[in-house]
């Protein structure tokens, strides 16, 4: 079972399933496919998969079987069927969702034998099998420590802790990080763009500052949780009136401005419960309390 060589049973040939088993496959894993839509797995099978011709005949395939499907309500319409059949087995959900989700797909593992650890891809399909991508993994321990090799071909495995929804948490997390990051570069892109400034020459600059702006995150990670906010470096009040810049040379070039709109009246309301004087880590109190703000 500590082999590195571990056989693994892949539910579901999306992009994102045919990924996990195509870097399954690379590392010398004996894999079993299946899919609703058998075709799908022809490609993996010329490489060395198995193919199998229902669930139930993947799940038995092999001890560890790794699910990544459309959503939560196909995972479940797959297991519900199989009932005692997954019985020792070791399920590791990639399959998106919610913490609430995968509270509910462990419930039904355990009342059925299996063992599960939920986990989250923190790629997009090509990304998979570098061993630079994250995944994220929270639930069962054991089938993480077992299973270590198998989930290291797919990216770099990070066990989160032993409650099942905390992987889904952080993915949330971080993708509404990338969506916030990715849609300001693309404001920003577009600002210079109007004075016939290139992406590809904006985007270096973009991504030196973006270096910068982890410093940041690393300061005020302390203060968000000790919950002072010294205005040591620069204040709300100082980056409301920042944020008005970028906000009329956007009008000024005809540019939607509901990015820096939104951001602005966070600070302002940040600034309206007594943090105008107060590092920008402060604006969290307001969207953790958004009625209140201490």
């Amino acid at each position: 079972m500590n082999s590195d060589r571990q056989a693994v049973s892949v539910l579901g040939l999306g992009s994102m399933g045919s990924a996990l088993a195509a870097a399954l496959l690379d590392s010398g894993h004996p894999t079993t496919v299946w899919n609703r839509t058998a075709d799908k797995a022809r490609p993996l099978v010329d490489r060395g998969a198995l193919p199998a011709a229902t669930p139930g005949e993947a799940i038995a395939a092999s001890p560890l079987v790794v699910a990544c499907v459309l959503d939560h309500q196909v995972l479940r319409s797959l297991l519900d069927p199989l009932g005692g059949s997954v019985a020792g087995k070791s399920l590791v959900n990639l399959t998106s969702g919610t913490p609430e989700q995968a509270h509910d797909t462990l419930a039904w593992a355990r009342s059925h034998g299996a063992d599960l650890l939920d986990g989250a891809a923190m790629t997009t399909p090509p990304g998979v099998g570098s061993p630079e991508v994250m995944f994220l993994y929270s639930g069962s321990r054991a089938v993480f420590d077992t299973y270590r090799p198998a989930l290291a071909a797919l990216g770099d495995p990070l066990y989160l802790g032993p409650d099942a929804g905390t992987a889904s948490l952080h993915d949330a997390a971080l993708l509404g990080l990338m969506w916030s990051a990715m849609t300001g570069w693309l404001h920003g892109t577009a600002l210079v763009g109007a004075e016939k400034t290139e992406a590809t020459a904006f985007t270096p600059l973009a991504i030196r500052w973006l270096g910068t702006v982890s410093g940041f995150l690393t300061t005020y990670a302390s203060q968000v949780d000790a919950g002072r906010y010294p205005g040591d470096d620069a204040t709300v009040d100082v980056q409301i009136a920042a944020v008005d810049h970028l906000i009329h040379a956007s009008a000024a070039r005809g540019l939607h401005n509901g990015l820096p709109e939104l951001l602005k009246g966070a600070m302002e309301r940040a600034r309206a419960a007594g943090h105008g004087s107060d590092s920008y880590a402060s604006v969290i109190e307001v969207l953790r309390n958004p009625a209140g703000g201490r």
